[in-house]
């Protein structure tokens, strides 16, 4: 097994963490210290007794010096750094992880909750602007107060009212107060989170992604050949709600028809062969581009395929539909960069865009997007155009002969300047 070759970095920095002089160790183990200074600098490779005699020096276990860190742990402080948008020094990651363990776990568990409050924020958010019930309480809570303060200014304006007049204003104060103390108590249980052990309450939309993320969006029932039955699937992945079980079916027959158009073992072959490329598949299949797209999100990572996200918009900018990838954040409403190609779609309908879109973080990381806008229904000489645009989305392509857009997540959380697409201040600078 070949020998990692910093091993002999390791070993210096837990030596000075402890410190321990060269020639103390180089004793301790039975060699010169002439020869420990070379290991220490990677001229000389460590394996065998002598590397378990220092790690028993160093007291640490063997597997600390040859394997360095957890691969998962220096992959989760690198997610850490590129999240945060920070300057740090990636290159020397390992070698902090590897002295500091706890603290590197500490900064990743900080990392986790940071982007865990982050989605909260941008689900209430969404929350607040776009759910139709909160907004009919809120207008109903200031339609409301409006008629009190209207009713009372006029008993309080100093002129003379007539005792029947007075009356009725009383009267309409009253109901307008009834009315009110019923339309804010509406809005609290509304808005109040009970405190039970049941799952909470989402949306119709997120229940659906959080049952296709549960099987990595791959829906091994509906690749076989044959009658498939999709009520059943739909119960079995949906069992709340009857509109999680109508989103469901939809993305379901989807499925199904793309799986019959791509079947899986040809096209995830293929899709290697065709490096990827939609619209090599497309011709190949006789399949439409955003058909494959939505095909190739399905394929498994864990089957050695590229990781892809898969987002679908309609031309307001609202999300239909989300596959998450890491690095790239899809909101959950209208408030994505206007730079992507998801976007840029809708102005070249039925023409396949390939593109590169860099985010604002510390490494500038590049994704790969392919996208496209279709008409969904049947045209009409008189009916408006209804489109739908669909982006694949791949991370860390290989470097491209263009310059990538310098896009963002969404305006509220870019801190990019000078750019004409903003819509709204940046709440980070």
């Amino acid at each position: 097994m070949a020998i990692d070759p910093i091993i002999g970095t390791r070993i210096r920095d837990i030596r000075l963490d402890q410190e321990i002089r060269q020639a103390d160790l180089a004793k301790m183990v039975g060699i010169s210290s002439s020869y420990l200074n070379l290991i220490e600098h990677n001229k000389r490779r460590i394996a065998g007794k002598l590397l378990s005699d220092v790690a028993l020096a160093l007291s640490v276990a063997p597997e600390r010096l040859s394997q360095g860190v957890n691969t998962s742990l220096l992959d989760q402080l690198h997610s850490a750094a590129t999240n945060l948008s920070a300057k740090v020094e990636l290159d020397r990651a390992e070698n902090m992880a590897v002295r500091y363990p706890g603290w590197a776990a500490l900064i990743v568990a900080q990392s986790k909750q940071l982007a865990a409050l982050h989605d909260r924020v941008q689900v209430l958010n969404d929350r607040m602007t776009y759910d139709p019930e909160l907004a009919g309480s809120l207008h109903q809570v200031i339609t409301a107060v409006t008629a009190v303060r209207s009713a009372a200014s006029i008993l309080v304006g100093g002129e003379r009212i007539d005792a029947d007049w007075q009356a009725r204003f009383h009267r309409n104060i009253y109901d307008d107060s009834v009315r009110l103390a019923a339309s804010s108590e509406a809005l609290i249980r509304y808005l109040d989170t009970p405190d039970t052990d049941g799952p909470p309450q989402s949306a119709p939309v997120d229940e659906v992604e959080t049952a296709l993320a549960a099987v990595d969006y791959h829906i091994a029932g509906l690749e076989r050949a044959g009658q498939v039955n999709i009520p059943k699937l739909v119960k079995d992945m949906t069992p709340r709600g009857d509109a999680a079980a109508d989103l469901m079916t939809r993305f379901l027959q989807t499925y199904h028809a793309d799986a019959a158009l791509m079947p899986l073992t040809k096209f995830a072959q293929t899709a290697r062969d065709a490096d990827y490329d939609p619209v090599a598949l497309s011709h190949q299949f006789h399949a439409p581009v955003d058909a494959v797209l939505r095909r190739l999100s399905s394929l498994l990572a864990a089957d050695g395929h590229l990781p892809m996200g898969l987002a679908v918009a309609d031309a307001s900018g609202a999300m239909l539909f989300r596959k998450p990838v890491s690095g790239f954040a899809l909101p959950r409403a209208g408030a994505g960069c206007p730079l992507w190609p998801l976007f840029t779609a809708f102005g070249r309908p039925n023409q396949p865009i390939r593109a590169e879109v860099a985010l604002p973080d510390a490494t500038e990381q590049r994704f790969l997007c392919y996208a496209i806008a279709t008409p969904v229904g049947a045209a009409g000489f008189d009916a408006p155009p209804v489109l739908h645009a669909t982006m694949l989305i791949i991370p860390d392509p290989a470097q491209g002969t263009t310059e990538p857009i310098p896009g963002g997540v969404s305006c509220r959380i870019c801190p990019r300047d000078g750019c004409a697409a903003r819509r709204e201040p940046s709440a980070i600078r």
